[in-house]
């Protein structure tokens, strides 16, 4: 079992995932581009590092949580180049990358004696602090066996789901039907309210009928009728998933007319949504998140 895990990308999951680890009773190591966060890794018993190579070079497990599938990479490329993989190391990356990069570090990793796992997760950073995440795996299942008690620090579920990019592949469905499901929701809701049902009575039937969600279940209740919209997973990280699941879409000639058409009604000219706000703005019942942003 190791005992060294370094986090690298503190952001609202980074950092969750970091405490769990620690909590957990894990050795830590970290780093971040912000100093304020890393200050914050450092009250925390966490151990920062000045470069990502020092983080890499400090643990036997690497996990990597970035914005990016380019981050990813050159932040690997980077470790590689100074030496940093010099014992041998699994990777696990948790971001929401995309599954020809993570075949490509699997394998380049793989000729060096390393292991690497495309790992993306769900359950946002409330999961993430708790170590309550739900988490698709991709690569070989040797990888998966030895770094499995780092696994259960993070993770509440870990699916196994196939080879390198197949976690990739899995996260990408995922997100593309919460975006399908936060339109569609949104508008059931509306209809509710437009033909006189409050939504908060539409929702306790949805929730125990057939047209029941995560997003009708959780997301809704907690961030839009609750008016907060603060889950803190931003439009900007949900356009960007969209995205990647209709360039995927376009590589395996696979159609997705729906897909398209969310797509297109989660962009930021057609929502009134900027990047840096919170996705569940996109689910605002009769104008309500507007009035509040502009409020």
């Amino acid at each position: 079992m190791t005992q060294s895990v370094t986090v690298i990308g503190l952001g609202a999951m980074g950092m969750g995932m970091a405490r769990s680890l620690s909590g957990a009773g894990f050795s830590v190591a970290a780093f971040d581009l912000s100093t304020p966060t890393m200050a914050k890794a450092a009250e925390a018993g966490i151990a920062t590092h000045e470069t990502p190579a020092g983080a890499i070079a400090a643990s036997d497990v690497i996990l990597l949580s970035l914005p990016l599938a380019s981050h990813v990479e050159a932040t690997v490329d980077a470790g590689l180049a100074a030496g940093a993989f010099s014992e041998p190391k699994i990777v696990i990356d948790t971001s929401t990358s995309e599954a020809a990069v993570s075949r490509r570090l699997a394998a380049k990793l793989a000729e060096l004696g390393h292991g690497f796992l495309d790992a993306p997760v769900s359950g946002g950073p409330q999961g993430a602090a708790t170590g309550a995440l739900s988490m698709m795996l991709g690569g070989d299942a040797q990888w998966v066996v030895r770094v499995q008690p780092v696994l259960d620090a993070i993770a509440a579920r870990t699916i196994h789901v196939g080879p390198s990019g197949a976690g990739n592949i899995a996260k990408l469905v995922n997100n593309m039907l919460v975006a399908c499901h936060m339109l569609t929701t949104s508008e059931g809701l509306r209809l509710a309210e437009a033909s006189g049902l409050p939504a908060e009575d539409a929702m306790r039937v949805i929730n125990n009928a057939t047209g029941r969600s995560a997003l009708s279940e959780v997301h809704f209740p907690n961030w839009v009728l609750s008016g907060s919209f603060d889950s803190g997973f931003s439009a900007g990280l949900m356009r960007k998933d969209v995205r990647l699941a209709l360039e995927l879409a376009q590589e395996c000639d696979c159609a997705m007319p729906v897909s398209e058409l969310v797509a297109d009604l989660w962009s930021e000219e057609n929502s009134g949504i900027a990047d840096n706000q919170d996705f569940m703005l996109l689910g605002r019942l009769d104008g309500r998140a507007k009035e509040k942003t502009n409020g």
